[in-house]
């Protein structure tokens, strides 16, 4: 029997053992996505009556998180997350999460150098012969995560994909104080939903502005994901993978021979990513695929990493626009939706690449629960949580076109985005830009030569 798999049975305890170490008031880091431990969650929920303010992170979750929903008072356990998925989101709205406002590539530097992580605990795949456990979709943040913490609980999920990485893509079982195992189910799926006709139209005005061997991005939403599958239908080829979340969209694009990264000007060869999850189907392609790898987010969403890209294109959703170029993707006015994420960080890159395009895409309205149809192109933001400042746009689209307000005064960015906005919607944004003087009637000025 080897060394390792001795200090493996050393330190394997139950999942109800190891969550005795936490105490109340302490710090405890759950990690990310499909990394998010399970087992370990649900015997933590069952100290509830023993423990007080205990403060746990996560992000992108998707559910559930039985500390927070066995406890509406938030005197045992008060969840917080990096970045909400759909299922945090619904916790937010029901007051029991609180977003952690954050850049992505920033958040490991801000455990480094700021944060207590009393106990971290998330899964892993398998320990090797070597004595390493893989930290497979999450690896983007979770080492730096388990460097700062006080203890280290990993629970062990047989189902996750091993994913080879440039560095920091592992844990040895010398770092680690307990391990737990037992039975997990299927990994969370999320399939690419299916295009709608806004979806495609959009599709087709980004597709003109990319150019075959560029590296691509896409960002968190169903959006960006349903244009990336649009793109693996186009004639484009030899596109690269640098991004921070790798979703079904690069297997698409992968089996349509689109995706190669044999033209990327740095790391060609390799898919880049910090974190995965989509279907199963993507999961088996990333596991143990040298073609793809993942590498801590500090890196790989750094802006000078980034802009080494030639053609770089980022593409990501967002929510709503003003008038004035600011653009929300995480709020919709007081309501929190997601998170910045990655999109300032990739959106900073590609303007520095040469030849680079960032692109923030999404219909030009939305209809609410009462079926009222509103423009999601507004006069000004009122509440709303502005991702990208005004003095950092690049492209904004929707299904009737695609502008760059890059450097255009505020009167050429209202006219630009009037001429991307739906056509019902359009007077009465004209009206606004008048009255906030930022509108330069056209009529009135004849054609010079």
């Amino acid at each position: 029997m080897s060394t390792y798999v001795q200090e493996y049975a050393r330190k394997l305890r139950t999942p109800e053992e190891a969550v005795k170490i936490i105490k109340s008031g302490d710090w405890v880091d759950y990690s990310t996505n499909v990394c998010f431990p399970v087992l370990l969650d649900a015997a933590l929920a069952k100290r509830r009556d023993e423990l007080v303010d205990v403060k746990i992170r996560g992000n992108l979750s998707f559910g559930p998180v039985m500390t927070a929903e066995c406890d509406p008072s938030r005197r045992h356990f008060y969840y917080n997350s990096w970045h909400c998925s759909a299922y945090e989101r619904k916790l937010c709205d029901r007051g029991l999460c609180n977003y952690i406002p954050m850049i992505f590539r920033n958040v490991v530097p801000y455990y480094r150098h700021f944060l207590t992580v009393n106990v971290a605990m998330m899964c892993v795949t398998p320990m090797d012969k070597h004595g390493y456990f893989n930290l497979s979709c999450a690896s983007g943040i979770a080492k730096g995560i388990l460097d700062k913490a006080d203890v280290v609980i990993l629970e062990v999920n047989e189902r996750l994909p091993k994913i080879y990485g440039g560095f920091d893509e592992s844990i040895h079982i010398s770092e680690v104080d307990y391990v737990v195992e037992g039975e997990h189910g299927p990994l969370p799926e999320f399939p690419i939903p299916k295009a709608s006709q806004q979806d495609i139209r959009i599709a087709e005005n980004i597709l003109p502005y990319i150019v075959d061997g560029a590296t691509i991005q896409l960002g968190i939403g169903s959006l960006p994901n349903v244009v990336g599958k649009m793109l693996a239908k186009s004639g484009l080829k030899d596109l690269g993978m640098h991004t921070e979340l790798c979703g079904d969209a690069y297997y698409e694009l992968f089996k349509a021979g689109k995706l190669t990264n044999r033209r990327k000007t740095y790391q060609p060869g390799k898919g880049v990513t910090g974190m995965v999850f989509g279907s199963q189907t993507l999961y088996d392609w990333v596991d143990q695929n040298p073609g793809v790898i993942v590498e801590p987010l500090e890196f790989v969403n750094a802006a000078e990493v980034i802009a080494l890209q030639e053609n770089m294109v980022a593409i990501n959703n967002c929510i709503a626009v003003d008038l004035y170029g600011q653009t929300g993707a995480e709020s919709a006015g007081f309501r929190h939706i997601s998170g910045t994420g990655g999109q300032l960080d990739y959106l900073t890159g590609a303007a520095m690449s040469k030849g680079g395009k960032a692109f923030a895409c999404m219909t030009s309205t939305y209809t609410d629960k009462e079926g009222k149809v509103h423009s999601r192109i507004v006069p000004h933001f009122d509440g709303d949580i502005v991702t990208i400042p005004r003095s950092q746009d690049h492209f904004i689209v929707t299904e009737y076109g695609a502008v760059n307000l890059a450097g255009r005064t505020t009167w050429e960015r209202a006219e630009m985005l009037i001429s991307i906005a739906h056509p019902d919607f359009r007077e009465e944004l004209i009206k606004a830009a008048e009255k906030q003087k930022i509108w330069r009637d056209p009529s009135i000025y004849g054609h010079v030569e």
